[in-house]
C-alpha cells in the first residue's frame, strides 16, 4: 500500500545500493504498491556514550535460556536510566523458547531474527513458540533488525498493564529518540497460513493453500494459505516503538505486519508508536483484533489489504502535532485484481481518530478501494480542515453479489465526522455525491460533529448524547457498548499504564515516557 514516509535528505545512488547491500537475503519490505519511496542515507553510527548516573546496573551474565538457541552477550549498552546487560538473540530459535525479565538485561536483535522455520502453507503442526516475559525490552541493534514469525510458529509475547512487553531500536536505549524520531529498527512480522489474494504463482487460486506471497525485499518470508483459524500465537500489551526502517526504494516494514494471519491469533493492547510507514498493515488472512493506540505513524495508521477479513474493536489513533507527517488514518485495499476472493471484508466500532494531517497524500482521513467492503461503528473523527471520507473505484460500491463475495458498498453506523466543507470525496467512478449518499443511508451518522472530547480522545458531554450502534449484530467478537468512540469518560481507563506518553498524545500518569527505556 501506498508509504508516504518523511524524506529526510537528498539520497545519492550509491547510498541506495549499500543500504541494500547490508540487507542481504534477509531484508524485509512493507509489500508496497506502485509507490516510490527515497531511501535514506546509511547513518553515521551514534557513538557509544559514557555512562550515565542511572538507576539501572548491569547483570553479570545473560541468562541462560531452554533449548540449543543460546542468548550472546555483547557487553552493556548505556542510557540515560543507566547500564543494561546486552543480550543478543540468536538469528533463528530453532526450538520453544522463553525470554524471561531480568534485572539489567535488555534483548537485542542483531538482524532478521527467525522464529522457527517455514513449515508451508499445508501444514498443521506448530513447531517453535517463543514466549516473551511481561516487562522485557527487546531493541533492534540496526535499521535492518526485526522479528518474523514464520508459518508453523508462534509468538507468546503478553505483558501486563503495569508491566508491557517494549519492541523498539538502539536510539531509544542511548536515549537519541525523540518526538520526532522513527525507522530505528524495521518491527514486527507474523506470517501465517490463512487465505490471501494476490498469490505470488502465476494461476494459483486466491484463498488455497497454492495462494502465497513472499513478503517484498526477501526470501522465504512466506505468507498465506486455506487455513482461516490459524494461530501465529498472541501479542498483548505490547508496545511496538520506532519501527519501518527503509531499506530500498518503496521497500520499508510497518510496526507490526500480521501477514495470512488467522482467527486463532490473539492481538490486543497493542501500541505502535511513530513508524515511518503504516502503523499496522494487515495482508490477508482472519486475525480480529481489540485495543489498538496508533500514535505518530508516518504514513497512515491502519491499512488493510489481500483479502483481510476481520473484526477490530477500541482503537485510538493519533498523528503527530503540527501535521508535518502522517497520511491518512486508515487506507483500506488498493484498485487492480478488485474482484478476488476472498474479497476484503472487515467491521471496526469504537474508533476515535485525531487526523492532524491537512495535506495528507490520500487527501481524505480514510480511503476505501480496490472493491473493498467495509461496516464502520461508533466512530469519531476529528479532522477540521480536511476531508474525512473517501471511496475510490465503482467497485467499491457495487450492490450485494453473493457470487463474486460482495457485500455491498460500505456500511456507517453512528459515526460522526469533523471535516471541512466537503467531507465526502469520489473518485475513479465515484462522486462525492455518492459516497455522502451512502454514508447518510446507514444510521445515527453526522458530518457537522463538533467535539467536547477531554484530554485528545476522551468523549465530553456531546460525545455521550450520540446513540450507539450494536455491534454485536455484526459479529460475536464485539462487545456491546453504551457509548461512541474508543473511550467512553474519563473512568475509561483500558489505554494507560501500558501505552507510552509523548507530544502526540498523553495517557496518562502511570504510561511513561516513549523516549525512556522502564528501569523496573
Amino acid at each position: 500500500m501506498a508509504a508516504f514516509a518523511r524524506i529526510r535528505l537528498v539520497m545519492l545512488s550509491g547510498v541506495a545500493c549499500s543500504i541494500l547491500a547490508a540487507c542481504g537475503a534477509d531484508g524485509v519490505a512493507s509489500p508496497g504498491e506502485g509507490v516510490i519511496v527515497i531511501p535514506t542515507p546509511t547513518p553515521t553510527p551514534t557513538p557509544t556514550p559514557t555512562p550515565t548516573p542511572g538507576t539501572v546496573t548491569p547483570a553479570a551474565n545473560c541468562p541462560t535460556i531452554a533449548g540449543p538457541d543460546q542468548l550472546a552477550n555483547l557487553g552493556t549498552v548505556s542510557g540515560p536510566g543507566g547500564e543494561w546487560r546486552n543480550c543478543g538473540f540468536p538469528t533463528r530459535f530453532t526450538a520453544t523458547t522463553a525470554i524471561p525479565k531480568v534485572a539489567g538485561v535488555l534483548y537485542s536483535l542483531p538482524g532478521r531474527v527467525d522464529v522457527g522455520t517455514d513449515q508451508g502453507a499445508t501444514s498443521t503442526n506448530n513447531v517453535v513458540t517463543l514466549t516473551i516475559d511481561p516487562g522485557v525490552t527487546i531493541f533492534g541493534a540496526t535499521g535492518v533488525s526485526f522479528l518474523a514469525v514464520n508459518r508453523g510458529n508462534r509468538i507468546d509475547a503478553v505483558g501486563t498493564p503495569t508491566q508491557p512487553i517494549i519492541f523498539t531500536g538502539r536510539g531509544n536505549v542511548v536515549g537519541s529518540a525523540g518526538d520526532q524520531t522513527s525507522q530505528l529498527w524495521g518491527g514486527v512480522v507474523l506470517l501465517g497460513r490463512a487465505p490471501i489474494t494476490d498469490c505470488l504463482a502465476p494461476g494459483a487460486a486466491p484463498g488455497t493453500a497454492a495462494c502465497e506471497r513472499d513478503t517484498e525485499g526477501t526470501s522465504n518470508a512466506l505468507y498465506g494459505g486455506a487455513q482461516p483459524a490459524d494461530n501465529s500465537g498472541r501479542l498483548s500489551y505490547v508496545q511496538i516503538r520506532y519501527s519501518g526502517f527503509i531499506l530500498s526504494a518503496a521497500s520499508e516494514l510497518q510496526g507490526l505486519t500480521p501477514s495470512g494471519t488467522g482467527s486463532g491469533t490473539q492481538i490486543d493492547h497493542v501500541q505502535i508508536h511513530n513508524s515511518s510507514d503504516d502503523g499496522i498493515e494487515v495482508f490477508g488472512g482472519r486475525v480480529n483484533m481489540k485495543h489498538l493506540v496508533i500514535t505518530g505513524a508516518e504514513d497512515d495508521g491502519l491499512d488493510t489489504d489481500v483479502g483481510y477479513k476481520g473484526n477490530i474493536q477500541y482503537v485510538i489513533g493519533v498523528q503527530r502535532e503540527g501535521g508535518a507527517v502522517g497520511d491518512s488514518m486508515m487506507e483500506i485495499d488498493s484498485n487492480g485484481n478488485e474482484d478476488a476472493v476472498p474479497r476484503q471484508n472487515v467491521a471496526i466500532s469504537n474508533f476515535t481518530y485525531i487526523h492532524r494531517n491537512n495535506a495528507a497524500g490520500n487527501g481524505v482521513s480514510i480511503l476505501v478501494r480496490g472493491g473493498a467492503d467495509y461496516t464502520f461503528a461508533n466512530g469519531l473523527i476529528v479532522a477540521p480542515g480536511f476531508r474525512c471520507l473517501g471511496l475510490n473505484s465503482a467497485t467499491t460500491i457495487n450492490p450485494v453479489n453473493a457470487a463474486l463475495d460482495e457485500a455491498g458498498p460500505p456500511k456507517f453506523f453512528s459515526v460522526s465526522l469533523q471535516c471541512n466543507a466537503t467531507p465526502f470525496r469520489g473518485t475513479s467512478g465515484v462522486t462525492d455525491a455518492q459516497v455522502q449518499t451512502i454514508f447518510e443511508a446507514g444510521t445515527n451518522n453526522r458530518s457537522n460533529y463538533v467535539p467536547s472530547l477531554t484530554s485528545l480522545f476522551i468523549n465530553g458531554a456531546t460525545e455521550t448524547g450520540f446513540t450507539p450502534f450494536d455491534a454485536k449484530t455484526l459479529n460475536a467478537f464485539f462487545d456491546t457498548t453504551a457509548y461512541v468512540g474508543a473511550v467512553r469518560d474519563a473512568n475509561d481507563t483500558w489505554y494507560q499504564g501500558w501505552t507510552c506518553n509523548s507530544s502526540t498524545a498523553n495517557f496518562g500518569t502511570t504510561s511513561r515516557a516513549c523516549s525512556a527505556i522502564p528501569t523496573t
